[in-house]
C-alpha cells in the first residue's frame, strides 16, 4: 500500500507549526540549514531566534544514516506551545502512555518499567496503513527535556524509524512558552518517493504536536475546557 494521506490547509496557515525536509550529503544530518527558514516563518520579528534554533538543532538533533542515503528521508517539525515546559514535559515523558496526546494511538502495553531500553507495544487506530508499532525508548533526559525512541517492530511501513524530541522554554513575543522540536529519520518504503514518505510522516508528527499543544493548554488552564478527544480527529 502506498501512502496517500494529504495534509490539510490547516497546516499551511498555522502560525504554530512548520516542517522542513532535510537533504544534505553528509553521512549524518544536523538541522542547521533550516534555521533561517524556520526563523523567518515562525519567529518573525524575534531577534536571535534563528541562531538559537540552529544551536539547538546542532546540539540535540543529529541522526546517523545506516544504509544507502537515497533510501532514507529525514525532517524536522517545530511547534510553539503556550504552556510552561514542565507542563508539556509531563505529557511527552510518558512513554508508557502516548495516547494521552497522540491521536492515532488507541492503546499501549509496556514491557518493563519506564526507563531507557524499555519497549512499548502500540495499537494504531483504524484508517492508517498500520496496525501496531513496537517502539524502544532510547533517551529520557529529565533535566534537559529530551526523549528519543526507535521503532523496532510491528505491522506498519516505517522501517528504521528514529525520532528525537526536545523541549525548550522560551519567551516568544513576551510570553513564556515552550518550543517543541521533533526530528526523525526513516527508510523510504518500497514504491514511494522521499517526498511521499516525508509528507506522510510529517503529517502524523504535526498532528501529534498539534494535539500536544491543545492538551498542554488544557492542563495549564489556558484553553477552553470544551476541547475533547474528539477534536483531535480533525487533523486530516
Amino acid at each position: 500500500m502506498m501512502y496517500e494521506t494529504q495534509p490539510q490547509e490547516v497546516w499551511r496557515s498555522s502560525r504554530d507549526l512548520i516542517s522542513v525536509p532535510i537533504d544534505n550529503e553528509e553521512p549524518s544530518f544536523r538541522l542547521s540549514g533550516v534555521s533561517k527558514q524556520i526563523s523567518k516563518m515562525y519567529f518573525d520579528g524575534e531577534e536571535g531566534y534563528g541562531e538559537w534554533l540552529q544551536e539547538m538543532m546542532e546540539r540535540y538533533h543529529s541522526h546517523s544514516h545506516d544504509g544507502a542515503r537515497e533510501f532514507r528521508c529525514s525532517s524536522v517539525v517545530v511547534q510553539r506551545v503556550d504552556a510552561p515546559v514542565s507542563v508539556v514535559w509531563s505529557l511527552v515523558r510518558r512513554f508508557d502512555k502516548p495516547q494521552i496526546y497522540k491521536p492515532f494511538v488507541s492503546n499501549c502495553f509496556m514491557r518493563g518499567d519506564l526507563k531507557v531500553g524499555c519497549v512499548r507495544e502500540v495499537s494504531i487506530v483504524s484508517g492508517l496503513p498500520a496496525a501496531t508499532s513496537t517502539e524502544r525508548l532510547d533517551i529520557l533526559d529529565e533535566e534537559r527535556h529530551i526523549l528519543s525512541f526507535s521503532i523496532v517492530g510491528g505491522e506498519h511501513r516505517l522501517s528504521n524509524y528514529r525520532a528525537i524530541i526536545t523541549l525548550h522554554e522560551r519567551l516568544i513575543n513576551g510570553i513564556l512558552g515552550t518550543i517543541v522540536i521533533e526530528s526523525y529519520t526513516v527508510d523510504v518504503p518500497h514504491g514511494n518517493t522521499k517526498e511521499e514518505a516525508s509528507l506522510f510522516v510529517n503529517t502524523i508528527v504535526k498532528c501529534n504536536l498539534h494535539s500536544l499543544g491543545h492538551v498542554s493548554k488544557l492542563l495549564n488552564g489556558t484553553y477552553p475546557a470544551v476541547y475533547s478527544l474528539a477534536d483531535r480527529s480533525t487533523c486530516f
